[in-house]
């Protein structure tokens, strides 16, 4: 069978990683979830303009809008991690700093979405 890939590429098993299009579908599925939990979110923003620190506690107290606001933060880092990853993986190419780069998206962005989805957590049971 006829192989476009050079028989040095295929020596040395460069070529298709076969997780290409999985990243792109799970990019192209978080961007979609977003378009309404960021109109939602944008929504409440409008709505809580102006308001108390107390009244935007109180809003965010109800366990249907920490629920959304919780998987509008996961969404939003998934998304920022999937779209990052891809602008390192294709403009790095030094290796080293490519992995480097890589590991530190990652902790980052797992640091922070975990930092204020808890957030949230704490205001939704009443300890902020």
């Amino acid at each position: 069978m006829s192989s476009i890939r050079s028989s040095l590429a295929g020596a040395r098993g460069l070529g298709s990683a076969k997780s290409g299009t999985g990243h792109f579908w799970a990019q192209r599925v978080s961007a979609i979830a977003l378009v309404p939990l960021t109109l939602w979110f944008v929504a409440c923003l409008a709505s809580q303009f102006g308001a108390s620190y107390s009244s935007v506690t109180n809003w965010l107290s109800s366990p249907f809008q920490a629920s959304l606001l919780a998987i509008y933060l996961a969404a939003i880092f998934y998304h920022s991690q999937l779209g990052l990853q891809t602008i390192i993986e294709d403009y790095v190419h030094m290796e080293a700093a490519k992995i480097g780069a890589l590991i530190s998206l990652q902790l980052i962005n797992i640091l922070l979405a975990v930092s204020a989805i808890v957030s949230v957590l704490m205001i939704l049971v009443g300890a902020a």
